[in-house]
């Protein structure tokens, strides 16, 4: 299902991509290429964490948490960090680009199934258990956050409430948090006037359809044309210079319109068996480290497919979140592939029914 989908990934890419390329940088190829180099060096990866017995990542929890929250302010500061649209979220190394908090969700998932095999019983207490976990989600969401990222720091604080309430915090502490944090998220939209024109063009579009609520426009145009069967491969209209980025963000769309409503039905079939995948997996693993690493991972999968599904579709806000395996993207390619690797990893240690004994409290 990984392969098929990266694969369904590069070809939809270049189909999304060639006309701009050719136009910005007189190379149709240009887009491709680099996801081309990516996929395979992912798949590099995948093969690497497919043959590192899972468990040995135990002993990189502190060095990676160190590292991630590090880069993590590395990339806000000049010259580290690279500047892009006002934003500093990459790392540059001549042609290759890196974003750090692609690694710093991994590093996070990692570091809370680690915490929660040694301290699961700590998680009826919230300043035992949610909070110590909290603070560190905070931070790196924070960090995040001041790049501009808001869609990825809110990513951050979700991944962590799920697996704290598959742990067995009780659900008022997590009422409790999203109850603090929910004015702070109301005033970090309202405070920037692009966060505040996206909430407007989620209510309504038309309001303002040459502006705010153009891209999410086209996106619906894009869906509607594709009918049951789509325009065919290489047959997009909205490719055409309408629909803002798509070959990254809003790459479901023109999935859509090419493929039409039975090619999109079959790549959410395939993101759906995906995760039932690793929850299963996560479910029959051996011991709770493998458990709650299978299952933090399929979150971060699951969370950021809704999230970019739930935008193309005009169900959410628009948000920058790629579809994983799909979207074009170097490091958010790599550090799902690997995730998969890991996932298929545990999925070979994993028995024909719940391994353990202390399965997760709330599963």
């Amino acid at each position: 299902m990984v392969l098929a989908l990266v694969l369904l990934g590069v070809v939809m890419v270049y189909s999304a991509s060639a006309i701009i390329a050719a136009d910005r940088f007189g190379d149709p190829f240009f887009f491709l290429k680099k996801q081309l180099f990516w996929a395979l060096l992912g798949g590099g990866l995948l093969w690497a964490a497919l043959r590192l017995d899972y468990r040995r990542l135990e002993r990189l929890v502190v060095p990676l948490l160190i590292v991630s929250i590090a880069l993590l302010v590395l990339v806000l500061l000049p010259p580290f960090g690279q500047a892009i649209n006002g934003t500093r979220r990459w790392f540059r190394i001549g042609p290759l680009s890196f974003q750090p908090v692609e690694l710093a969700k991994f590093a996070l998932v990692l570091y809370l199934a680690s915490f929660l095999t040694r301290r699961a019983e700590a998680m009826r207490s919230f300043w035992q258990g949610l909070f110590p976990i909290l603070l560190v989600a905070g931070t790196m969401a924070l960090l995040t956050f001041v790049q501009p990222d808001l869609g990825n720091s809110l990513a951050l604080v979700v991944l962590t409430l799920v697996l704290a309430y598959l742990a067995g915090a009780p659900v008022k502490h997590m009422a409790w948090v999203a109850g603090a944090a929910l004015p702070l998220v109301t005033l970090a939209v309202a405070l920037k006037p692009y966060r505040w024109r996206r909430m407007v063009a989620f209510v309504n579009p038309w309001d303002d359809p040459q502006g705010s609520g153009f891209q999410i426009i086209q996106s619906f145009l894009a869906l509607g044309s594709g009918g049951l069967t789509g325009r065919g491969l290489g047959g997009s209209k909205q490719k055409l210079f309408y629909l803002p980025e798509p070959y990254t963000d809003f790459i479901f769309a023109i999935v859509g319109e090419e493929l039409g409503l039975i090619g999109a039905v079959c790549v959410l079939a395939l993101f759906a068996v995906l995760i039932w995948r690793g929850l299963r997996v996560g479910l029959r693993a051996p011991d709770p480290f493998g458990s709650y690493l299978a299952l933090g991972l399929t979150v971060m999968l699951a969370t950021q497919t809704l999230v970019n599904l739930g935008v193309v579709m005009g169900a959410l806000p628009t948000k920058g979140l790629p579809l994983p395996f799909v979207s074009f993207g170097g490091s958010a390619l790599l550090m799902t592939m690997f995730s998969a690797g890991v996932l298929l990893n545990i999925s070979q240690h994993a028995s024909g029914g719940a391994a353990w004994e202390e399965s997760p409290a709330h599963v």
